[in-house]
């Protein structure tokens, strides 16, 4: 895609720190480094949820690059996965050892949501949710 700054990447027009690369996919450290290792993981090929790849090979890729950098010391690889900003399947890792100030405000702000009872629902309105988002039953 003409357009995508990862598939730019990926066919080196634009340049990268890459941290991993094999046939199908490429890690790459994200240009706004919120903490030191924060890295992209991203299929070679455009495409634009990590639900629509193959998720399988990906979520290897992305575990061993997660347990490298645990063995590296560090006590958590926090992981976001999205596909808004730029519409290229990519998951963050981000590696930290709970002391990042950055990463601290971000997931206050994350904690604010959470801990907000007003925002957990009724029986009612969680049977509704329920009844919206449950998967049937296959035994």
């Amino acid at each position: 895609m003409d357009s995508c700054i990862f598939c730019k990447i990926v066919s080196g027009t634009i340049p990268s720190f890459k941290i991993y690369e094999d046939n199908d996919y490429l890690a790459i450290l994200d240009i706004s480094q919120f903490t030191e290792g924060h890295t992209l993981i991203i299929p070679k090929k455009h495409v634009r949820f990590v639900w629509d790849i193959g998720q399988n090979k990906y979520f290897e890729i992305v575990s061993k690059i997660a347990n490298h950098y645990r063995g590296l010391g560090y006590e958590f690889v926090d992981s976001a996965t999205f596909g808004r900003l730029v519409p290229h399947a990519h998951t963050h890792l981000i590696p930290h050892n709970g002391e990042d100030n950055d990463w601290k405000k971000a997931l206050t702000q994350v904690g604010i949501i959470q801990q907000d009872p007003n925002r957990r629902p009724s029986k009612e309105k969680g049977e509704a949710i329920l009844k919206k988002f449950a998967l049937p039953i296959s035994l």
